[in-house]
């Protein structure tokens, strides 16, 4: 099992390549606490099946070439909600329809949220 520093550091990666790629609203949760195999769950929004799509390809490129081990991976055909398993988290890119069907927050609420540092973005000057 990895560390909560390796967990950490992956979540950041995911969710600046999210952001790269358009990804709204993210919000990582610690379910370690109620899922002893996983530390962080990073749930991701897309407007539309191509953006889920480049969202999660990003996120899995990026956390590849840091030398993370892709466990599995889940949906990527239809790209409605792709899961991305990397061990000690799991990314949820969701189309939006499909994030407010599912609702994982509502589901995980009781689950500290872990903050997300992402660049600030850059300014018309």
């Amino acid at each position: 099992m990895q560390s909560p520093e390796t967990a950490a550091e992956m979540l950041q990666i995911a969710a600046r390549a999210a952001d790269a790629k358009g990804g709204e609203d993210l919000v990582a949760l610690n379910v370690s606490e109620p899922l002893p195999l996983v530390d962080i769950f990073l749930l991701v929004t897309g407007s539309s099946e191509r953006n889920v799509a480049a969202i999660a390809d990003e996120i899995e490129d990026r956390l590849l070439e840091a030398g993370h081990r892709r466990v599995r991976r889940e949906g990527r055909a239809e790209s409605r909600w792709v899961l991305l398993d990397f061990g000690d988290l799991v990314v949820h890119v969701f189309h939006s329809e499909e994030r407010v069907y599912y609702g994982l927050e509502r589901l995980w609420k009781d689950c500290p949220v872990v903050p997300i540092e992402l660049p600030a973005p850059a300014t018309g000057e």
